[in-house]
């Protein structure tokens, strides 16, 4: 079995951290990503917390995205889709979640990356947080995490990422195009930053809070099922010739 990584979670004065990690690039397999969801869940229904700030560990890449162990070890169309499940219960989960959510992004951010990006509240990144939609080039599709990135960013900037998926965009045009609301040059003013925000928001109130995201997140009420069926088309794909060659020559150059 590949590694499956780990979350960590931390409670201060009503901010819930959560802090997700792969030694491969903070990559999500099926696990971390279950695991994800159920964590965003409940740091939602914990009544001492205000707000939630999602990160990644270490100060590499944010999000590598699918992990390729994975999606190369998928022999059937049920595995592949209960794979790419993993990313819909973790996007369901942010868009359901009762209270906001603050994403900090350093480093490159790939697919499902760009998926929790898209489906926080509020994201604040570093200057280095690069982005790119690779999964056009991998032979599948941004399918599942289609939905919320073009919610953020809309649907000319979605088709920008999706149709040259293999060529990584900057930070400022993440944040022109909306996916990143606020840009800083070091580590130490991004950690500043998010901290500022999650205190603001955590002494704000909680009804209110509730009431906006709402509005926020209207006419999404359908995700349940659209994601569903955007892993039924990533399931079946996955098992093409053409990504499987794909993801044995990447594995060979890494």
């Amino acid at each position: 079995m590949p590694e499956q990584g780990s979350i960590t979670t931390s409670i201060d004065k009503k901010i819930y951290t959560i802090e997700f990690h792969h030694p491969k690039g903070n990559s999500l397999p099926g696990k971390l990503l279950r695991d994800l969801a159920d964590t965003i869940t409940a740091a939602g229904n914990d009544e001492n917390s205000r707000v939630i700030v999602l990160r990644s560990k270490g100060d590499g890449a944010f999000c590598a995205g699918a992990s390729f162990d994975e999606l190369l070890a998928v022999s059937n169309f049920d595995e592949g889709k209960h794979f790419f499940m993993g990313f819909a219960h973790v996007l369901n989960a942010m868009r359901a979640c009762p209270k906001l959510i603050i994403a900090r992004i350093h480093g490159k951010t790939v697919g499902g990356g760009i998926g929790l990006a898209s489906a926080a509240d509020y994201t604040l990144a570093h200057k280095s947080a690069s982005v790119k939609l690779s999964e056009l080039a991998l032979g599948i599709g941004p399918f599942v995490v289609g939905p919320a990135v073009g919610r953020r960013i809309g649907t000319a900037a979605f088709a920008t990422l999706s149709l040259d998926a293999k060529s990584w965009y900057d930070a400022e045009w993440a944040e022109r195009n909306g996916l990143f609301n606020k840009l800083f040059d070091t580590k130490e003013e991004l950690d500043a930053g998010v901290d500022k925000l999650a205190a603001d928001l955590a002494s704000a109130n909680p009804e209110a809070m509730k009431e906006l995201k709402q509005i926020m997140w209207q006419s999404t009420g359908h995700w349940d099922s659209t994601l569903e069926q955007r892993a039924e088309i990533s399931g079946r794909l996955v098992m093409s010739d053409f990504t499987r060659n794909y993801i044995e020559e990447f594995r060979k150059k890494k």
